[in-house]
């Protein structure tokens, strides 16, 4: 499985690389923690940092991990560090970010489903994290906090020179050649240089001439699976499950299917059968007041959306 991190064992202490999305592919701060707690707790760290950001929540258990940790950890930036990324920073001892490199703070965001309590309940969450944030960045810092929320709430991005003036870093090396392969669509304001550097990760690159006759063939790579591409289907198949499930008026069954991640045609399927249920036994010895029903079953609207929408 692919995986977000990784722990690498040195003669003394450990390097730990978070460079993608924390929290992608199904790992979970849980593992991170696992194999964390696997190192003597005396043991000198490098935490190397190239992340968009990901789960505020598994980034919150890894900087409190860190924090405990007796001994030192030096984190590098080696890259950007942002949103989620730029807190697990915090935690560090010694912060060192290459010149060209960008650290950036925001107000945390979640997406919940279903009813007022439960978006109530994301509310309140987001509150206490943002706290918790809040108070890391100002640690670190030595700025108010109320100066600190003022940063959060505009989503800042701070180079360099502008983290280690504001107390975010303790150090600037040397730049280093900027890799950004990362969805930097959904902030506000990325830096031009950030945005570049990604339309040059995504630019085709030329093909190659053929093997010459003689030669050995390449060994075929398969693709990297495009984290746009896959959250941007998830989205679909979540907007088209929910919507079947309001017309068929059965909104309700939506989480179900979702947890399952059940097919689009099973799902068509089982709202089918829940609307025939709640239908009354109406038999043509009892026939019911109002015009005889014209319009197409029930079932035909839902197959309809379901082409439509699959």
């Amino acid at each position: 499985m692919k995986n977000w991190y990784s722990i690498c064992a040195l003669n003394e202490g450990a390097e730990i690389s978070i460079y993608d999305e924390i929290g992608a592919y199904g790992v979970s701060a849980k593992a991170f923690l696992a194999d964390l707690g696997k190192l003597p707790d005396k043991a000198p760290l490098t935490l190397r940092l190239n992340s968009p950001g990901g789960s505020v929540f598994d980034a919150v258990a890894i900087y409190n991990a860190l924090q405990r940790h007796t001994g030192n950890v030096t984190v590098s930036i080696d890259g950007i560090a942002a949103s989620a990324a730029s807190y697990i920073a915090m935690a560090g001892d010694e912060i060192i970010m290459p010149e060209n490199a960008f650290l950036m703070i925001h107000d945390p965001s979640g997406m919940v489903m279903g009813t007022s309590a439960d978006m109530r309940s994301m509310a309140e969450a987001l509150d206490k994290i943002g706290a918790s944030l809040l108070r890391g960045y100002a640690a670190k810092s030595g700025k108010a906090e109320k100066d600190i929320a003022k940063l959060m709430a505009k989503e800042t991005w701070l180079d360099a020179a502008e983290a280690l003036e504001m107390g975010f870093a303790d150090t600037m090396a040397e730049p280093v050649k900027m890799a950004a392969s990362f969805d930097v669509s959904r902030f506000q304001n990325t830096p031009p240089e950030i945005v570049e550097a990604v339309k040059a990760k995504d630019e085709p690159v030329a093909v190659k001439p053929g093997p010459e006759p003689n030669s050995a063939p390449e060994a075929k790579v398969d693709p990297e699976p495009d984290p746009v591409a896959i959250r941007k289907e998830a989205m679909t198949y979540a907007k088209t499950v929910v919507d079947l499930c309001r017309l068929a008026g059965q909104p309700q069954m939506a989480a179900g299917f979702l947890n399952s991640e059940a097919n689009l045609e099973d799902i068509r399927k089982a709202l089918i059968d829940a609307k025939a249920a709640d239908d009354p036994d109406i038999s043509s010895t009892h026939p019911q007041p109002g015009p005889a029903p014209q319009a197409k079953p029930w079932g035909d609207v839902i197959a309809r959306t379901f082409k439509r929408k699959g």
